[in-house]
């Protein structure tokens, strides 16, 4: 058996007539940019996320920019988040000129620890950036309540997450700002790179609309300084019809999950994904831990067993923050995990007998 381990191309078959008539409508109409699909996309995503405002954008890494230029983080400013999840988190922060600040991670979510949130704050901390890792929000009640107490403004990078929920509300519409990621393997993909900022902030959503267009006021006329930062109307006709079919997409990626863990139960030494009672996963990957996985990772592949490895090196010694100062030891849950973590292939199509001949291999 050979497995597929995000199954684009089984999706797109499913979806093709509709998506690949999308994409020829904007190809015939020739409204390449900010045409009526993305206008039509950001209506859709505010109905599914229940923010008041959505604002597509080019990318999950420049919704993080956007956010964090809309809430005028500055060159010295430090903001707060986790060094286990991808680099785009904390490089838009360096990007910036701002500093990002790490705090350990809850060795069962994965996700950033509130607890050691606060002994971090100094008179220079503007911002949280809390990451809803492999499709699981973080705490945001706790890390809120921090935020408040601080004057603090919370973005949460939901760049794997979208659709999740937190108390009843997607991670979407939490925080002062939310970011997600369209990138094609996300829970929901497009057909290149694409993202999205939500907020409940009127004032905040205008001024993203602004930034992504070079900071303009009215063509010509620039208000801020901005970005190149639309979202191409080609992908937004994708998500346009991908969006229609998400919420059962969802309930396949869960009952995925779901299957897995029945399967790998009684294996004691494997460690599970753990999931809050308050919150719901998007399942962008199904992480377990394992203690011999590079070993375990060859083995798997030669019997078409496909895994991958988020994320194998914390931020916090990545060579491009050696400046930060920080150092091996720093972070001790974020670095066991990241020599532990392995992602099994996930997708809303894993079959049963694929799931069983994983379990049997593994």
């Amino acid at each position: 058996m050979k497995i597929d381990f995000a199954n684009l191309k089984y999706q797109h078959e499913i979806y093709k007539d509709e998506i690949e008539e999308a994409i020829i409508k904007v190809a015939r109409n020739c409204n390449f940019i900010m045409g009526d699909e993305v206008q039509e996309l950001e209506k859709n995503l505010e109905k599914f996320t229940g923010a008041r405002y959505a604002v597509t954008c080019s990318s999950g890494t420049d919704a993080l920019l956007l956010a964090m230029m809309a809430l005028d983080i500055k060159p010295g400013d430090e903001v707060i988040t986790t060094p286990f999840t991808f680099i785009a988190t904390a490089e838009t922060i360096a990007f910036l000129g701002a500093k990002p600040v790490f705090v350990d991670i809850d060795e069962k979510t994965y996700n950033i620890d509130p607890t050691r949130i606060e002994e971090k704050i100094t008179e220079n901390t503007k911002a949280i950036i809390p990451v809803s890792l492999y499709g699981q929000p973080s705490d945001i009640d706790t890390i809120q309540a921090i935020a408040n107490k601080h004057n603090l403004q919370v973005i949460i990078d939901g760049a794997q997450s979208f659709g999740s929920t937190y108390n009843g509300k997607t991670d979407s519409s939490l925080g002062n700002i939310s970011t997600t990621s369209f990138f094609p393997a996300k829970p929901l993909g497009c057909y290149g790179d694409g993202g999205a900022v939500f907020t409940n902030d009127e004032e905040l959503a205008n001024k993203m609309k602004s930034l992504r267009v070079h900071g303009q006021s009215k063509r010509y006329h620039h208000k801020y300084i901005g970005m190149g930062g639309r979202l191409d109307t080609i992908q937004a006709a994708v998500l346009n019809v991908k969006l229609k079919y998400y919420e059962k997409d969802l309930v396949l990626r869960q009952e995925v999950a779901s299957k897995y863990t029945k399967a790998f139960e009684n294996k004691l030494d494997i460690t599970l994904p753990f999931v809050e009672e308050k919150a719901t996963s998007g399942w962008a990957q199904y992480s377990v831990r394992v203690k011999n996985r590079d070993e375990l990772q060859a083995r798997l592949k030669e019997v078409g067993i496909p895994t991958a490895v988020h994320y194998p090196m914390p931020l916090h010694l990545q060579e491009c923050f050696q400046y930060l100062g920080y150092k091996q030891g720093d972070f001790p849950i974020s670095e066991t995990v990241s020599n532990e973590i392995m992602s099994l292939p996930m997708n809303p199509y894993v079959t049963d007998e694929e799931i069983e001949y994983i379990s049997s291999k593994l």
